[in-house]
């Protein structure tokens, strides 16, 4: 008998401390209106600052010097900020299960079957994210990707092992005329010299193999392909002066990683006055020494053939000579 009131008194307890459970069930609110307070605030903290600048923009390169640039390290910090948002709140809850429904007796808790709201939750919520994520990266790279009829200035690219060459065009297309142009050397980095405040229009084309045109202030790049196939994309505007290195982003041959240019973005009159010199006959370190500029490149130099005599096939060694 008295081991059998001793197995009923708990259930008493329970049943007596039952009105409490209502005091739990508050509690328990609380904590999850603070863990949502918190999170809102977090992200409005969040949003309110320079992200990017703060963390090294998440991983993405950041001084992106065109519109484009700009829109999708946007999108990245915005992705990122919603990633950590997600985050948190996850890691909040797990931790709340953690310390609530740790183990504080040897009885059994309370099995639950299912929970129609939270397995709705956890169905609908990925689903939206999802779809929120995929509409605006959609926007940004339809506003990034897109073309008009009438850019400011038409520039061919042509690539071939392992140097470039740039032609100012006068119109787009294939059948459009050079105006102008800049060959790179072994000797000489070839200058792409390009205007603030106009659009420009990039047209690609290879002399061989497949090379990729990539400045990385521009967070953009393109492979340039062999053949008939012509890759275009525009920016609507550089938005700073200066010198930017550029290069070839798809592994080429020998000498890939020395396949460099560099950008060369000047005013919109110093552009025209350096095109007008072009036209004259001027060649590309003239035409830049006539507008104020450096006549060679700032951001990288010519690549060493490494025919030395540390080489395996040195200048000295004699003609025909073998190994």
């Amino acid at each position: 008998m008295v081991a059998r009131s001793s197995e009923v008194r708990p259930k008493a307890v329970r049943r007596s401390a039952s009105p409490g459970a209502g005091g739990r069930r508050g509690r328990r609110a609380g904590r999850l209106a603070g863990l949502g307070f918190g999170g809102a605030a977090l992200l409005i903290l969040l949003t309110g600052c320079d992200v990017g600048a703060a963390f090294g923009g998440f991983g993405w390169p950041q001084g992106g010097i065109t519109p484009e640039a700009r829109r999708m390290y946007d999108l990245w910090i915005a992705s990122c900020i919603a990633a950590l948002a997600v985050g948190f709140l996850v890691w909040g809850l797990i931790f709340w299960c953690v310390v609530r429904y740790r183990k504080r007796g040897n009885e059994l808790p309370v099995q639950t079957r299912y929970n129609l709201p939270m397995e709705f939750l956890y169905t609908i919520a990925p689903v939206l994210i999802v779809s929120v994520l995929f509409y605006y990266t959609a926007v940004v790279q339809t506003d990034v990707v897109k073309t008009t009829n009438n850019p400011d200035v038409t520039v061919e690219v042509v690539a071939f092992k392992w140097n470039w060459q740039f032609n100012y065009r006068d119109g787009q297309g294939t059948e459009a005329e050079t105006v102008a142009s800049v060959l790179g050397t072994s000797e000489v980095i070839p200058i792409l010299v390009l205007p603030t405040d106009r659009s420009i229009r990039f047209e690609e084309t290879s002399r061989d193999v497949i090379h990729s045109f990539w400045v990385p202030e521009m967070l953009f790049k393109r492979d340039v392909m062999p053949g008939s196939i012509r890759n275009v994309f525009e920016v609507s505007s550089l938005e700073s002066e200066g010198a930017y290195v550029g290069r070839c982003a798809e592994l080429c041959g020998s000498y890939h990683a020395f396949m460099n240019f560099e950008l060369r973005v000047v005013s919109p009159e110093n552009f025209d006055r350096f095109l007008a010199a072009k036209q004259d006959g001027a060649s590309t370190q003239e035409a830049l020494t006539a507008i104020g500029e450096e006549p060679y490149a700032q951001t990288t130099r010519p690549f060493e053939t490494r025919r030395t005599e540390s080489n395996f096939n040195p200048d000295t060694a004699p003609a025909g000579a073998g190994s």
